[in-house]
């Protein structure tokens, strides 16, 4: 999996809480909201609420998936 670029990171926010999020694996993950958003295709965030994973799920996945656009 490779990294998103910096800046990109810099301007993306949860949607729930418009606080930072961090890469970690295949998905972006907001720490107070305690959910993991997948990045699909290793490039695209999808930043849905619907979409997004329960932190405890993608801890147990090993922040790895196989969802595809």
């Amino acid at each position: 999996m490779k990294k998103l670029p910096k800046e990109f990171l810099e301007i993306l926010a949860c949607p729930k809480c418009k606080g930072d999020v961090k890469q970690k694996g295949m998905f972006l993950v907001c720490g107070h909201c305690k959910l993991a958003f997948p990045i699909l295709d290793e490039e695209v965030p999808d930043m849905l609420l619907e979409d997004a994973w329960p932190l405890e799920k993608a801890e147990k996945a090993g922040f790895k998936h196989n969802l595809t656009l």
